[in-house]
């Protein structure tokens, strides 16, 4: 069979009205399929990927042109199989995206005073930096998660609500050696500290140096799976570490650390301005 009967008996199809429904909808709803697994690939650099599934669909519609009594569900089972090695190979992008709610990010900023906010915004960078510091020069280690409002509840539950304003006395404290929410992790979502003593998922990767423990395996993981920024304080060796989108950077100073606090929460007034 040529091109040209294809082309006639797929036009022939659209003449039943139930006929053309269906393969409008089947045409939509592969569209979709296929632009959010593009574009899912785009978004982590799969290159490599993108061309094997455009060779493979250009070569699947070769064969459905060209040779006759061939089975047209390779158009069902080659998006099936790349859908199947998405899911293995980018199970850590993908939870990230599960896990990520678009909540409220800062709403205890979005009704006052701007100048007031910037204000408040100020004093936290301050009190957070200051703690960090302390804690860094006498090795008490610590784990602080900055969060979206996008902690799963299962994270929050492990540990203690506070819903407290941030200070660095409360900051140093909860992190004491021996008090009882030290060990685990400190979540802040704006101005509040939301829960201490928290316990966060471990990263898995194989690459991480020997010398980082559980705390940095665990700052490291929770931002893996969930789009959150996670500053850690060893406490062997009292260096400051940031963590986010599973990478890892040590050894932070002062001005890292305003830069960081800094890009956290004026997005987030910005996007209130708006």
């Amino acid at each position: 069979m040529n091109l040209i009967q294809k082309i006639n008996e797929f036009i022939a199809r659209f003449k039943s009205p139930e006929t053309m429904v269906a393969m409008i909808v089947s045409i939509v709803v592969f569209a979709v399929l296929y632009y959010y697994m593009m574009k899912f690939l785009a978004d982590n650099k799969s290159g490599p990927m993108i061309a094997l599934f455009v060779f493979v669909m250009v070569i699947g519609g070769a064969l459905l042109t060209f040779v006759e009594n061939f089975n047209c569900a390779i158009y069902l089972i080659i998006p099936a199989l790349f859908l199947i090695a998405i899911m293995v190979l980018y199970s850590v992008e993908l939870k990230r995206i599960i896990w990520q709610r678009k909540m409220p990010k800062i709403s205890d900023l979005r009704n006052g005073d701007m100048v007031q906010d910037e204000e408040r915004v100020q004093a936290c960078i301050g009190e957070i930096i200051r703690s960090l510091q302390n804690m860094s020069k006498n090795d008490v280690g610590a784990i602080i998660v900055l969060s979206n409002g996008n902690i799963p509840k299962q994270i929050l539950d492990s540990g203690v609500r506070l819903d407290s304003d941030i200070s660095s006395e409360l900051i140093e404290s909860v992190f004491f050696p021996k008090t009882p929410l030290h060990d685990g992790a400190m979540i802040i979502n704006g101005t509040k500290i939301v829960a201490a003593g928290c316990f966060l998922p471990l990263s898995q990767n194989e690459n991480i140096p020997k010398d980082l423990g559980t705390r940095h395996r665990a700052g490291l993981g929770v931002t893996e799976t969930i789009d959150v920024i996670s500053i850690i304080v060893s406490e062997e060796t009292g260096i400051i570490s940031v963590a986010r989108a599973g990478q890892i950077t040590r050894y932070a100073d002062s001005e890292v650390l305003k830069k960081t606090l800094g890009r956290y929460y004026w997005q987030e007034l910005d996007s209130a301005r708006n």
